[in-house]
Parts: C-alpha cells; structure tokens; sequence
C-alpha cells in the first residue's frame, strides 16, 4: 500500500486481548484513525490498543447497536470514509490492498462498500451451508448512513447513494472454546428473542423498525424470510428445519466434521433456544397487565439492564446519522 485510506476504523471492545492485537496488526498502514469504543475492559485490551496508537472511548454496555451509535456520535472522527470492525475479525492484505487502491476512486454517487465476510469456526473456514460468502456493509461515507436500533442483528443501512462490493479477505475467526462460543450465543438468543417478542406484539420499543432497503441484498432477504416465515413457524419445526435446510441443501455437510459441529451449533442448537428464550418470555408475560410488570419480567429473563428497556411512547434521544 502506497499510504493509508482516508478511513476510520471503529472497534468496539470488552477483554478483548485474545483478538485486538491481530485486528490492529492487519489495520497496520491501511486506517488514518483508529477507535476503539472499550466497555470497561479488565484484561489488557486497552494496553494494546495504546501500543497501536489507537483512540480509546470508554462506555456503558447496552447492546451493539446502541454502543456502536454512542461511538459514532462522541469519537472525533474526521475521516471521509467509515469501517465497522469487530475486535474477532480480520482485514486479510488482499482486502487492505484494495480498500487502498480503490476507496479513493469510487464516484460521489457510491456511498457503501459491501464485503464478503469469511465464518472460520475452530480454525476451518466455514464454505458452504450458507455461511460464505457473507454480504455485509461495512465501510460507509461519513454522515451517509445510519444504524438499526436493534438488540440483535443490526445492519448499517445507507441514507442515501448506492453501494459497491469489494472482493478481499475479510474473516470473523474468533479463538475462544466452545464455552465461550456457546455463552456468547447464549446471550445473543435472548437479545434476539427479545427482539421478536417486541416485533410480534409491539409492547416494547425496541427501535427495530429501520428499513433494510439501502444495505446489503442478502441481507434483505435473510431478513424478510426469518420475520415473515420462520417466525411464524412453531420453533420446534422451524429450528430443524431450517438445519436440513442448510446442511444438506446448502451443502452444509461438505464442511466436514468441524463443520457439522458448526452447523448444529449455529443452526440448530440456536435457532431452538431463540425460540424456546422467546417461548418463555410469551408464558412469563402472559398475565402482565401494566409495561411496567412486563418489562421487570423482561430483565429478570434476559439479563439486561432497566435503562435499556424503553416503554412504549418513550421517546430515546438519539442521533441517527452517522
């Protein structure tokens, strides 16, 4: 690379150690500014940071969405171009490289960039089942887009302008155990459960209804198919279901027996406690009469914290726009 991008590249971290070292090496020479947006970590996920000269914003906790807006309405950044990158993922040299050929020559009109994200899974990358490539806008000109208010799932989606798919390696490869994969997953599907449950009967306002019409194609219609059929399909059926669907006529199997591990796990095993988290949540409030005695269940289920939990007609202020 001939110098970097006119690019910031936000990260957002808790105990982060295992990861940040080899998220930054691969930024090394491509990002003019660097965030990371900590959670109060107590390893040594600032220290690395530090040493890569990184610009670091320490904020409470709610979610994903909710943290990465905060990061972009507070950190300075003055870049043209904006990346979202997560502490497990890998910019690979290909990528870098053609983020740095290529950023500066997109027209005014293309205000996205699409990549097409690796799923490596206990060292495999994960090649069929779905799974790659996976389309996701990650990089934006600053002010042209906005992010879902969503507990789970959430997608930057463009205000305005077209985007562009760029070609390079670009790879979620998280190093924890399985006890970690499965505890991370296990709060994702109360988050998601949360998520349906507010969608399906509107007495929560979660801010989930952001259009997905400017941002990644797959997305849209991963979105469509999970909430206007497998939402409606019992959990029992929909969770196996949607295995068979992936394993075999995706070719889910063709991954071997890592990949088998996988697709149980991230197909099946979770798909089924979703649906069983949100189950659970339907029978706790089925008596609630006031939002109050829903939302006390709510954060009794899902662990999450009472600001968090928004009543109806509340109004949140906050800034969309990046």
């Amino acid at each position: 690379m001939s110098g970097k991008a006119n690019l910031a590249v936000v990260i957002l971290t808790f105990n982060e150690s295992l990861h940040l070292h080899r998220a930054l090496t691969h930024l090394a020479g491509l990002a003019q500014e660097i965030f990371v947006i900590d959670s109060y970590s107590t390893d040594d996920t600032l220290d690395i940071a530090r040493s890569f000269g990184a610009q670091i914003l320490q904020h409470p906790f709610e979610n994903q969405a909710r943290q990465f807006q905060w990061a972009l309405d507070n950190a300075p950044i003055t870049a043209a171009w904006v990346m979202r990158l997560d502490a497990d993922e890998v910019v690979e040299s290909d990528l870098a490289d053609e983020i740095a050929a290529k950023l500066p020559l997109l027209p005014d009109d293309v205000t996205g960039v699409i990549l097409n994200r690796k799923t490596i899974f206990q060292g495999k990358f994960i090649r069929h089942g779905g799974r790659y490539p996976m389309l996701l806008l990650r990089i934006w000109r600053r002010g042209k887009a906005q992010v879902e208010d969503r507990w789970m799932d959430e997608h930057i989606v463009l205000t305005e302008g077209r985007s562009v798919v760029f070609h390079g390696g670009f790879a979620d490869h998280n190093l924890n155990d399985l006890t970690a994969f499965t505890a991370k997953h296990n709060q994702y599907a109360s988050r998601e459960a949360l998520d349906v449950f507010c969608g399906q009967f509107a007495r929560l306002d979660t801010g989930s209804g952001q259009s997905l019409k400017n941002t990644a194609r797959q997305a849209r219609v991963k979105r469509f198919l999970k909430e206007s059929v497998y939402n409606r399909i019992p959990f029992e059926f929909a969770a196996f279901g949607y295995f068979i669907y992936r394993y075999l006529l995706q070719l889910g199997f063709l991954d071997g027996r890592i990949g088998l591990r996988y697709h149980v796990l991230q197909c099946f095993w979770y798909r089924f406690l979703v649906g069983a988290k949100l189950l659970e949540m339907q029978n706790a409030t089925g008596k609630s009469v006031t939002d109050e005695e829903i939302r006390g269940t709510l954060l009794r289920l899902t662990g999450q914290k009472s600001e968090a939990l928004d009543l109806p007609g509340t109004t949140r202020s906050r800034r969309a726009i990046l």
